[in-house]
Parts: structure tokens; sequence; C-alpha cells
């Protein structure tokens, strides 16, 4: 499979402070690469560079092989979702879900079909009508991703997107992402601090910390590396199941 999306040597600073050293990533088309990282670690500040939302200081940008550095972010055909979901209070959730469609022009009948197919997909069609303060926090996660999946970018950036959720509903929410990456073929970065989400959300798995990213090249790669931190979290439960016995 193709790769979609290609950073070489890129870093950042804030003033003289390095934030990102020397990042080298790629990800293939129809995939979902999660970044593991602890706060600080960087792993924002790279998804924002990557959206056109702040800049490098060096290295390349490359999107289905185009260099996109100078690309305003509108431009890039590229979709970044907040831990909040930062719906239109004014609209409700169809007309949140269309927001993007209109802006394309697209006809009454097409915004119609592809915003009821995407509110059905969602198990949302009953809320159409709601507005945003109607509808629960896992609700308004489903409608900003539905709006955000609805105008078919060409990449997706996930920052911690279920950060802000109760354990059921981000377990909800973690199964109907991966339902929908594979029902529309998204490929998409997924950063998380969370070492259990970053296994069951990548099809692959990177971890940047302190500036630095490994990609790995397997999950299995990732599981036997010892800063990985896969097996200090076995030995936890381990630890954990043995002082129950």
């Amino acid at each position: 499979m193709s790769t979609i999306l290609e950073i070489k040597n890129l870093g950042k600073k804030f003033g003289k402070e390095p934030i990102l050293r020397d990042i080298n990533l790629a990800l293939k088309k129809q995939e979902v690469l999660s970044l593991l990282g602890s706060s600080g670690s960087g792993k924002t500040t790279l998804l924002k560079i990557i959206a056109g939302l702040d800049t490098q200081n060096e290295g390349h940008i490359f999107l289905n092989g185009k260099n996109i550095d100078n690309e305003k972010p509108q431009k890039r055909n590229i979709v970044y979702l907040y831990q909040e979901a930062l719906l239109f209070p004014h609209l409700n959730a169809f007309e949140n879900i269309a927001f993007g469609l209109r802006l394309k022009k697209e006809t009454i009948s097409a915004i119609r079909e592809k915003v009821n197919k995407m509110l059905e997909n969602l198990d949302m069609s009953k809320h159409a009508k709601k507005m945003p303060n109607q509808l629960s926090g896992g609700q308004r996660q489903r409608i900003s991703f539905g709006r955000a999946m609805v105008i078919k970018p060409e990449l997706l950036l996930l920052d911690e997107p279920f950060g802000a959720l109760d354990a059921i509903t981000r377990t909800k929410m973690q199964e109907l992402f991966k339902q929908m990456a594979e029902l529309m073929q998204l490929s998409a970065l997924f950063v998380t601090h969370d070492l259990k989400e970053a296994i069951v959300m990548g099809s692959q798995i990177g971890k940047i910390q302190k500036g630095k990213l490994v990609q790995y090249k397997s999950k299995r790669h990732f599981f036997e590396d010892e800063f990985s931190g896969v097996k200090q979290e076995m030995d936890f439960w381990a630890q954990i199941h043995s002082n129950d016995r």
C-alpha cells in the first residue's frame, strides 16, 4: 500500500528550546498510527505542524508525495480533531455535520444523502435535530467525528479525542472509530498518552518522548522494546493478580 504521509528530518524550537528533534515518520494509506507520548512530549505540536496550524524550523512534510510545507491549512485536506468536540453551538447535529459539505457547495440533495448516511453510521439519526447542548459528551464527539469524516479528508489527526470521556463511553467511542476507520478507509494519526488505547486503536505504533520519535516496524517490536512501557504494564497487573490470590 502506498504512503500517504511522510515526514523527513522535522525539527521545531520555541525560542532556543527544542520541542521536536529530527522527526521521521511514514504512514501508509488506510492505516492508523497510534502516537504514544506523555504530556509535554511534543506530540500535539507535531499534529499542529502537520495540519498547518504551526510551522517547523527544519525538515519537510509530504502528503501523497507532494510537499505541503507552504500549503495553507484549508488547502491541505487534513482534519484536526481535538479532545473537545467544538461543535457550532447555534447549529443542530445535522447542520454541524453538513457544515463542510455546504462550504464545498455540494447540492442540497447530496448533502442530505451524505449527512443522513453519516448519522445512521454513527447511530445518531434520532438526534439529528438536537442542539449541541442537548447532547451528551459521547454524542457530541460522534457528531464531531461525523463532521470530520463526511468530507473525506486525506488525513485525520486525532489529539486525545476520548480523553474527556468516562471509561464506558470511551470504550464505545474507540469501537465506533475502529468501525468507521475500516468502513471509510481512513488514514489517521491517533495521539494518546494511554498505552492500552494506543495498542487498541493503531495498526502501527510510534512513541514520542522529549521531542524524539520512534516508529515501530510492528506491534511485536513495540511489545518487545524494553522502553515501550508494555513490560512494566504487564508486570504491574501480574503483581496485582498475585496479591489477589
